[in-house]
Order: C-alpha cells, then sequence, then structure tokens
C-alpha cells in the first residue's frame, strides 16, 4: 500500500496522490489527464511531465490498486485525439484513500508536539453532563445523542493522542544530549513550569471525569448507543449490516474511558499516572537544571584543574620553584612557629637573623592536636575503695531480688494457671515476661504446648493453653497484663543455677528440694558476689 513513497518517482507519486486528495475536497471523485495535469500544478508540482511519463505513473499507481480507471462514455469526442485524452478517468481505490490518508497522518505526527490540555478534561465532563441529560428525557432527538457522543469521542481521542505525543517528546527531552546549554536550559526550564501549571487540580478534574462517568452509566451506557446509533443514520450497504460494528466501537471506546478514569476492577486509573509521569519528569528535569546550573558555575572541572597543575609541574625550571608552586596551590607548607621560644634564650643571640638561628624543636603535641606541652606535678591517684563498695552492695541487692524473684516464680508443686500468680513485683514481672516471650516465640506441639529454655539450658518452661479461654491479669506497680490464661510450669531440667536473659542481674537458683537448693543459693550467692567484687575492683 505504501511502495509509492520509495524509488526514483517518490515524488511524483506522492503529488499524483495529494492531488487525487485535493479533488476529493471539491468533491471531485474523477480527473481526466488533464485534470491530472492541472492538479498537480496546484499541489506544488512545477516541473514539466511528458503525457508518456503520467502514463506510466498513473499506471504504476493502478498496478498498487490505488487507482482506478473507468471510461467516460458521456461526453462527445469530436477526434481520435480529444478521445484518448479525456475518455480515460481515473479515481481513488479505498486502499488508494487510505494510503493518502496514512501519509498524511504520518506527517501530522511528525509535526506534532504534543500538549496536555486541561480544556479537554473539562469538556469531556461537559459532554458526559449532556449525555446524562439527554438519556433522562425520553423526547430528546437521537441525532442530538449521536453528535454529543461523537464529540466526547472526538475529545477523548484527542486526549490519548496529545498525551502520547507529550510523554514521547518529554522522555526525549530528557535523554537530549550535546544540544546548546542556554537553550537547553530555557526549555527544561519552560517544560518544568508547564507540566506545574498541568498538575493543579488534575486530581479534582480526574474525579469530576469518573463521578459523570459514573451518572451517565447510571441512565444506562447500552440504550443510549442504541440511541446513537439511531441517531447516527448510517447508510444501508449490501451484506453485514454495519450498525453492529459501529456499536462495537462505541463500547470500546467507552471501555477506553473508563480505563483512564474509572477501571472496571477498581484499580489505578490511568489519569493518576500521568500524574506521576508529570511529577517524576518535574523531578527530572529540575536535576538535569542543577547540573546545568553547577557545571556553568565553575568554569572547568578537578580533573582538568590538576592536569594543567601537572603541566606546570613539568614545565618548572628547578626544585625551588616547584617548592613555591607546591606552596601556592595547597598552601601546605612548612608552619611557623613564631611564638616558641628557646628552653634558654641567652645562649642565642638577639643579632642573628631567623635563616642563621638554630631551630626550635616542635613538641609532637603541637603537631597533633594545636597545644604546646606544659610540664606540671603529677595529678593523684583517685581513691575507688567507695565505687568498689557500691558496686558489691548494688550486686548483693540484685541477687537478693532475683532470688525473690525466682521464689515467687517457682512451680514445684506441678502447673499453675498464669492468673495464679497474683499481685507480682517488678522485679519478678521481667522474668515471667522474659520466659514468656521466649515460649511463645517458639511453635506449639501437637498437644498446643510451647516449650522454651534459657540460654545456659537448665530452665524450661512449658505452657499449655486454656481450654476454657479464661483470661488472666498480672498487677505490677508499672501497670496490668491481661492475656490468656496459660497453664505455666518452670523446673530445671539439671539443676543447679540458670541464666535468663544472660546477664547478672538474670542468674536464679530453681530447686527440686529445700535442702539442697539452700546449698545451692548460699555457694552461688558467695561465688557470684566475689565475682561482682572482683569485677568491680
Amino acid at each position: 500500500m505504501f511502495r509509492f513513497t520509495t524509488g526514483d518517482r517518490a515524488e511524483l507519486y506522492g503529488a499524483i496522490l495529494r492531488a487525487f486528495g485535493a479533488a476529493n475536497e471539491r468533491l471531485e471523485t474523477a480527473l481526466g489527464l488533464d485534470d491530472v495535469r492541472t492538479r498537480l500544478r496546484t499541489v506544488g508540482w512545477l516541473d514539466a511531465i511528458a503525457d508518456e511519463d503520467l502514463h506510466e505513473a498513473l499506471k504504476q499507481l493502478r498496478q498498487w490498486e490505488l487507482l482506478d480507471v473507468v471510461q467516460n462514455h458521456a461526453e462527445n469526442y469530436r477526434t481520435a485525439e480529444e478521445y484518448e485524452r479525456r475518455n480515460l478517468q481515473y479515481s481513488l481505490t479505498r486502499r488508494g484513500e487510505a494510503a493518502f490518508a496514512g501519509v498524511q497522518h504520518a506527517l501530522t505526527v511528525l509535526a506534532s508536539t504534543g500538549a496536555l490540555q486541561t480544556a479537554v478534561l473539562e469538556a469531556i465532563t461537559d459532554r458526559l453532563d449532556e449525555l446524562y441529560g439527554l438519556a433522562g428525557e425520553p423526547a430528546s432527538v437521537d441525532r442530538r445523542i449521536f453528535s454529543t457522543l461523537q464529540e466526547l469521542e472526538g475529545h477523548l481521542e484527542a486526549l490519548l493522542d496529545n498525551t502520547k505525543a507529550f510523554n514521547g517528546e518529554l522522555q526525549r527531552l530528557l535523554r537530549a544530549e550535546g544540544a546548546d546549554l542556554g537553550v537547553f536550559r530555557e526549555v527544561k526550564a519552560a517544560t518544568v513550569a508547564y507540566l506545574q501549571e498541568f498538575l493543579v487540580n488534575l486530581d479534582q478534574r480526574g474525579h469530576g471525569v469518573a463521578e459523570a462517568v459514573a451518572r451517565v452509566e447510571e441512565r444506562g451506557v447500552a440504550a443510549l448507543q442504541e440511541r446513537a446509533l439511531r441517531g447516527a443514520e448510517l447508510p444501508p450497504v449490501s451484506g453485514e449490516d454495519p450498525g453492529a460494528a459501529w456499536l462495537e466501537r462505541r463500547r470500546a471506546r467507552w471501555a477506553g474511558l473508563r480505563a483512564w478514569f474509572l477501571p472496571v476492577d477498581g484499580g489505578r486509573p490511568r489519569v493518576d499516572q500521568l500524574h506521576d509521569v508529570a511529577r517524576r519528569a518535574i523531578v527530572s528535569l529540575l536535576q538535569v537544571l542543577d547540573r546545568i546550573t553547577e557545571s556553568r558555575r565553575r568554569s572547568s572541572s578537578a580533573v582538568q584543574d590538576f592536569r594543567e597543575l601537572a603541566r606546570w609541574f613539568a614545565a618548572a625550571p628547578g626544585e625551588d620553584d616547584l617548592h613555591r608552586l607546591w606552596t601556592v596551590a595547597f598552601g601546605l607548607g612548612p608552619a611557623r612557629h613564631a611564638h616558641l621560644a628557646y628552653p634558654d634564650p641567652e645562649l642565642v643571640p638577639s643579632s642573628r637573623t631567623w635563616e642563621e638561628a638554630p631551630p626550635v624543636e616542635v613538641s609532637a603535641l603541637l603537631r597533633t592536636s594545636g597545644r604546646t606541652e606544659r610540664f606540671t606535678r603529677t595529678g593523684r591517684v583517685r581513691d575507688v575503695a567507695a565505687i568498689k563498695a557500691a558496686r558489691a552492695e548494688r550486686a548483693r541487692q540484685e541477687r537478693a531480688e532475683l532470688q525473690e524473684a525466682w521464689r515467687t516464680l517457682r512451680t514445684d508443686g506441678g502447673p499453675l494457671r498464669l492468673s495464679d500468680f497474683g499481685v507480682l513485683d517488678e522485679a519478678s514481672f521481667e522474668r515471667l515476661l522474659d520466659l514468656l516471650g521466649r515460649a511463645l516465640s517458639t511453635r506449639p506441639d501437637r498437644s498446643g504446648a510451647r516449650r522454651a529454655g534459657t540460654s545456659d539450658g537448665r530452665v524450661e518452661i512449658t505452657l499449655t493453653p486454656p481450654a476454657d479461654g479464661r483470661i488472666a491479669v498480672l498487677r505490677t506497680a508499672k501497670g496490668v497484663l491481661r492475656g490468656p490464661d496459660f497453664l505455666v510450669h518452670i523446673d530445671t531440667v539439671a539443676g543447679g543455677d540458670a541464666v535468663v536473659g544472660g546477664g547478672p542481674a538474670s542468674t536464679s537458683i530453681l530447686r527440686h528440694s529445700p535442702q539442697e537448693a539452700a546449698g545451692r543459693h548460699e555457694a552461688a550467692g558467695r561465688h557470684e558476689s566475689a565475682g561482682r567484687q572482683e569485677a568491680a575492683g
């Protein structure tokens, strides 16, 4: 269909099709040879062309099924030459009309830049409101519904085409490189302002269109489209009824309208995606503008500066010049400590210059911290006996609190309900919470019980969920804990000391018998107290 756009005669073929297109606009469907030559001049073809070349071009277009030829029997011909020139009438076929329309559309797309027009959104809302009013009036004219529906689809198509074209231009602008920085900066700054203006009240306009679509659907879109079909007054054609295809196109256009503003599946409307694209483009453009501004502020980069400095070093005539260049470039020359004095100033005559005088010793403290050394008497050693005693006393208190907490929580007599613990002090409550947290973080077994142990493996807790769904309430000085009234069983696996939580304050003794527990309690207390005193020392 588009083979006429290539080859040596592509320009002539295109001019001939433009001539037939201009004739169609004037409702002239058939052109003779002289008419074709005249129309060629009106469309811009000014080169001389022989009849043989024109006949050959028309013949080629006929072979491509872009033109059709018929004989004109209504004319009276006086000569054979007149019959030859005026008898044959050429006209565009459907393929020719489609090919010409395709080329025109391609040229239009190449020349267009796209736009984001808020007026189109408002026009769509107005047409939907008009359809809502017409659908509620049985006496309204079907032709009016048809024209309003056509206007609505025209606005929607303009929105889609302009949005796609503008988004393509926007992405190409974001990727543009090598352009003049001045023009580039102006274009991007104008684009940012354009996008920001478009985003103002975009959400409100989108919601307005969605509400208008919902109102029209309440009146029935199918019935509205049927009335529009009657108002379209389609011409009769042989074969299949064109009304079904016309209605199918209307349904597809309405589905596209819903996809943009009110999706059927409740997903995100495409107008919101357009909002995100515009905001991301604004951020990207502003970042590019910042980079352009920074590049203008600095005429050269650090790499270029170092390369130029390397050339200066290479061209320096002597070593002294190299040192001076280093000092000027980096400012890292040797420090001048003019405030320092000699240990014995009388040994150095004041008549000597700095160059002749011996150097003054600079201490390491001055080089590292910027302060001069000052020698004073040694400070006294601090007496830490009070600190050791305080730490030992604190260790004993923690040990006593821990013993009392485990005495309260032990379940030597068998499982207890969580509510049986009653009112707990803060230390006991913390140990119980630690064990409960360890147990609840494990998976239940087949019976529903949860088991966990301390970090040293010597203490084990078993939680069994309550069968009656009771709620336990534990009260402490800091608040109240409510939860399922678990059956709690705390037991030692191997006896002896157990560590819960990993710290000294969480060491506890659980005992099986009073005599054995008392001995272990006293031995562990002496051992831990001695360890704490040694650590404090």
